[in-house]
């Protein structure tokens, strides 16, 4: 079998799906999306396809290798996220030419479902109370929000007042046991975030996600003198050697690689091992697609520290279209008592409605984040 042709897909609301053809008739699909960056992802996928036209697709290992390596400079988020996509299709090809799921390959699932969580609050997180208990209605029993508006270096208490106002009332209206975690999202520098960490305590949060930026990871230490709460990193890292660091210094208790960024599910999983023999559980990183998540799904089954899985169904940035919008089967991603079942189609374990997924990126997309100003006209962190 060898492969024939690497085609991109920018698709609404925000994605970019890669399709792998053979000449034994078995495609496989990714998504080799960094969010924004799009048409950036897709004229590198381009340029590795020099490379893997012509090739073995089972040869998953060594293409990776290749891709990451031979190019000299290496690592990134467009390189990163364009290995992942393809290296998502590749396992996807082995998959069904193979009849068995890729958790089947990488040696069987060691779980049956995962917890996941919803998206509450948007951007600028409102009404949490009552979004909390509409996703609760839907069979969620954990949520995450984006804590924060735009925090100044230094900013005023009564922005802390207000992340303690929509935080509590969640609390109260979920009661003690609902799943509650917060997003700093980098937009919370140093100092005001020890003082959010020390004050969010009282909630008995699942964690807080990105307390300071990956950039500033030397602050973790004085972040984690400051509260119980597990802290939560590293969707804005793309390799083992970006982890490296992270690991060693202990002060992160949640790893969430994303494998549509770092380097699919042959690097994540590594990323995920290396975790594991730190005490550092896993929470992957997924506000993406149906074949992001599948593939999601498919190292949830086997890494042992993955304990909850992202999902982007009803986010706000799904406007357009939402994440079963592109599946033959919808049902593949059916949510029962805030878990998913793992996927036992052969691949990634989905059906992708091709003819959609051709009309939808005939209109395509331009996404960008929002760019925020603080009230002096600085830029603020998004």
């Amino acid at each position: 079998m060898k492969i024939t042709r690497l085609t991109t897909y920018v698709v609404p609301p925000r994605w970019l799906f890669l399709k792998i053809e053979t000449d034994a008739g078995i495609t496989g699909w990714g998504e080799p999306v960094l969010e924004g960056r799009a048409h950036t992802v897709a004229a590198a996928v381009d340029e590795l396809s020099d490379y893997l036209v012509g090739k073995d697709p089972f040869r998953i290992e060594d293409h990776w290798t290749i891709m990451y390596r031979a190019g000299f400079y290496r690592g990134g988020g467009i390189h990163m996220s364009a290995i992942a996509g393809i290296d998502q299709a590749l396992w996807d090809i082995k998959g069904k030419a193979l009849g068995q799921p890729v958790h089947q390959l990488l040696g069987g699932q060691l779980r049956d479902r995962i917890r996941v969580y919803s998206w509450i609050g948007g951007d600028r997180p409102a009404d949490t109370a009552n979004a909390a208990r509409e996703v609760a209605a839907r069979g969620f029993t954990a949520i995450k929000m984006n804590g924060t508006e735009e925090l100044q270096f230094i900013d005023s208490h009564a922005r802390i007042d207000a992340v303690l106002e929509r935080v509590g009332a969640i609390r109260e209206a979920m009661g003690p046991h609902f799943g509650i975690a917060v997003d700093f999202h980098g937009r919370v520098h140093r100092p005001m975030a020890k003082v959010l960490a020390k004050e969010l305590e009282p909630f008995k949060l699942t964690f807080i996600e990105e307390p300071v930026l990956s950039e500033h990871a030397e602050a973790l230490k004085e972040i984690a003198n400051h509260t119980s709460t597990p802290i939560a990193l590293g969707e804005r890292l793309f390799s083992r050697w970006d982890f490296k660091r992270i690991l060693h210094e202990g002060y992160v208790d949640i790893i969430q690689p994303d494998p549509s960024h770092a380097g699919g599910i042959t690097e994540t999983r590594k990323i995920a091992a290396m975790a594991e023999a730190y005490d550092i559980a896993l929470a992957l990183h997924c506000p993406l697609g149906p074949i992001a998540l599948a593939a999601n799904l498919q190292l949830d089954a086997v890494c042992y520290n993955a304990f909850i899985q992202e999902q982007s169904l009803g986010i706000h940035y799904n406007r357009t279209n939402d994440l079963l919008d592109y599946l033959v089967d919808p049902s593949v991603f059916a949510y029962h008592d805030g878990h998913v079942a793992i996927p036992q189609g052969p691949g990634l374990g989905i059906e992708i409605n091709e003819d959609f997924v051709k009309r939808q990126a005939a209109i395509g997309h331009r996404w960008r984040n929002p760019v925020w100003r603080h009230a002096d006209g600085s830029f603020a962190e998004w």
